[in-house]
């Protein structure tokens, strides 16, 4: 089992690349490896409930049942 850190610095006009360090922290719990996510600059503001509720990536899940699946795989988020 590898240790794993996604950093994220994209925020709310960039909805995809905000999602991204999610999208990627949830693939590798799925696959049994520890994953920690770090947010920064523009990312801080993806923890509000009003941000998270509205951002729509292109092309995947709304960002809201993205973070759920973060939450439901116990990935620790520093920010």
């Amino acid at each position: 089992m590898a240790k794993l850190l996604f950093m994220g610095v994209h925020g709310s006009a960039d909805p995809t690349n905000a999602a991204m360090p999610f999208i990627m922290a949830n693939g590798a719990a799925e696959a049994g490896h520890e994953a920690q996510i770090v947010l920064a600059n523009e990312a801080v503001c993806l923890m509000s409930q009003t941000v998270a509720d509205n951002l729509m990536p292109f092309g995947w899940p709304p960002f809201k049942e993205v973070l759920a699946g973060t939450i439901s795989h116990g990935i620790r988020i520093h920010v």
